[in-house]
């Protein structure tokens, strides 16, 4: 039986509910549909700009558009460097199951494809918290492609350039590389990097929290490409420098070497090699070594070298003739209580002869004749002690002490090639001023147009008395017999000197060095060879220096096209004479 209830007999049913309390509940709820009305409006009107950030901050990017690096090239159009597609992996950790049989199927293949071990790359995908890693960076398109093909989820990839270097190792130090980022870090790539890398675009869109793009949103801004370089340097020359001069490193185990090679008449490099060298493409395990461009940024005394230019101050102040006889008997002088010595007593000579035979002694006779002050203006003329203007990184300038603090012994022995300091590219440079009819001409990497204007330092007459003084040299009789080449005149000086460690000389090291012009009469190119520490047993740069700089010489005149000048064979005694240390 059911009983009924009747409600109104309840003491708390049957009172009456006061009327302030509904009119404060229904004021609430106003209160409350106000208060929702006011915030809505807050947020859709007034406070509209603050959310509008906070939800781009949370889920609209700005996306770069990579602009494509511009081309390095040669002088004559080929390819020293370019950027070609390529593609960088990137995961959302947390997406990624590993626990799924068929992506842990795939992940073998995976990582087969990345060139990394399966531990490696589990412990890039290691941390489930992170939204975004990067697995790898510039891979070969192709391979991204097979990558994508995988299909496994949470794995992404996104399109990148990077630089190709079809040269490889003889350019590497001309060209230099970019890192991951695409900016240049050595070589030309740094120094052009503004230019080469252009300007990146850019795109804004939304995503949605898995990184995917949901929608573009406002304008895209397209990129720059970069513009391409043209440089100086011929690529065929460059080669074929490399490649001798690796093979005279390797026949007499020195530590390094360097060779320049200059149009004689524009100051354009068109070869600048150094000995050990990379591939800028692929720079694991480098050392500071392998990457020094020892050419331009390694200054060293370079000995015998400076004795032309010494004898072209004193022809030019009136000092001397070519015939003026000098004698070097008994083969030594002393300066101030220093012995300055020959490796033979020449006893006389003439200043010709002087350069001829490579003496010291008739060297230093040559530089009393001349105040401190006239050589060192001379010295800083053609170069030395100054920074070379050329747009390369790294360019040292070298040492030249002021004249005012020079002692008498350091007069004499700076006018052979101790006691100042010179990069190769500024011995190079120097002898421009024998090649151009006493004027010197600045030198450079990129291609140039027209001839520059030369600053004139010697007279046409000293200059060429000077360039018939170094084909002595390299001649019979003379120290740079090996630099001779088949159907061309040359003329240079060779050199060697003790390698300085620290304060002092080292004793069994030395730096062989050779630096020339041809053909002599009218000069087309000057080439200069330095190898550091022979260990063979032979280390005068006659030696040593001078076969590579017969070899690059007969090879880059060919390619010039310059008609021979002469129809005999090289003329090399089997003594030739040794420049004194």
């Amino acid at each position: 039986m059911t009983r009924s209830v009747l409600y109104t007999s309840s003491p708390l049913l049957a009172s009456k509910t006061p009327l302030w309390r509904s009119k404060m509940i229904v004021a609430m709820l106003a209160l409350g549909f106000v208060g929702l009305g006011a915030r809505a409006a807050y947020v859709q009107v007034f406070g509209n700009d603050f959310f509008q950030r906070q939800g781009e901050v949370r889920f609209a990017r700005t996306l770069e558009l990579p602009a494509n690096r511009g081309r390095i090239l040669d002088r004559n159009g080929l390819i020293l460097a370019s950027s070609v597609p390529a593609a960088s992996i990137w995961a959302i950790p947390e997406d990624v199951d590993k626990e799924d049989p068929e992506v842990a199927a795939k992940m073998p293949r995976l990582a087969e494809l990345l060139e990394m071990t399966p531990a490696a790359l589990d412990a890039k995908l290691a941390d489930e918290d992170k939204t975004f890693v990067w697995i790898k960076r510039q891979l070969d398109w192709d391979i991204g492609e097979q990558i994508k093909a995988l299909g496994i989820k949470g794995i992404y990839q996104r399109k990148e350039y990077k630089r190709q270097y079809p040269e490889g190792e003889p350019a590497a130090h001309v060209v230099g590389f970019t890192n991951v980022e695409d900016q240049g870090q050595e070589g030309m790539e740094l120094a052009f990097n503004t230019e080469l890398g252009g300007k990146a675009g850019s795109r804004r869109v939304i995503k949605d929290r898995m990184g995917r793009v949901v929608e573009g949103v406002g304008e895209e801004v397209p990129p720059m490409d970069g513009q391409d370089i043209q440089l100086s340097i011929d690529s065929k020359v460059q080669y074929f420098a490399y490649q001798k001069l690796r093979e005279q490193v390797e026949a007499f185990k020195a530590k390094a070497g360097s060779v320049v090679v200059m149009d004689a008449r524009t100051g354009e490099l068109l070869a600048l090699a150094n000995y050990p060298s990379y591939v800028p493409d692929k720079r694991k395990n480098l050392t500071g070594e392998q990457l020094r461009n020892r050419a331009i940024t390694d200054v060293f005394e370079p000995g015998s070298t400076m004795k032309p230019i010494t004898v072209g101050i004193a022809l030019e102040a009136g000092k001397v003739k070519p015939e003026t006889p000098v004698d070097t008997n008994p083969g030594r002088i002393n300066v101030t209580g220093s012995t300055i010595s020959d490796t033979h007593n020449y006893g006389l000579l003439t200043v010709a002869g002087v350069v001829q035979k490579s003496s010291n002694v008739g060297t230093t006779k040559i530089s009393q004749m001349l105040t401190a002050q006239q050589m060192w203006e001379g010295y800083s003329a053609v170069g030395f002690g100054q920074k070379p203007q050329i747009s390369f990184p790294g360019a040292a300038s070298g040492r030249l002490r002021p004249y005012k603090s020079w002692r008498p012994v350091e007069q004499a022995t700076m006018s052979y090639g101790y006691g100042l300091s010179a990069s190769l590219l500024q011995m190079t440079r120097s002898y421009t001023v024998f090649a151009n009819d006493g004027r010197v001409i600045p030198a450079t990497m990129l291609k140039r147009d027209e001839p520059p204007v030369g600053v004139p330092i010697f007279s046409e007459r000293t200059a060429n008395q000077v360039r018939q003084m170094l084909a002595l040299a390299a001649g019979p009789g003379g120290t740079g017999q090996k630099a001779q080449t088949v159907g061309y005149s040359v003329g240079g000086k060779s050199g060697t000197a003790r390698k300085q460690v620290g304060k002092h000389y080292a004793a069994g090291k030395y730096r062989a060095w050779f630096t020339g012009l041809a053909p002599v009469d009218k000069p087309r190119v000057i080439v200069a060879v330095m190898v550091d520490e022979p260990s063979t047993g032979s280390f005068y740069g006659g030696t040593v220096a001078a076969p590579v700089f017969s070899e690059v010489v007969q090879q880059t005149l060919r390619l010039m096209g310059v008609p021979p000048d002469v129809a005999v064979v090289p003329q090399i005694v089997a003594n030739p004479v040794e420049e004194p240390l």
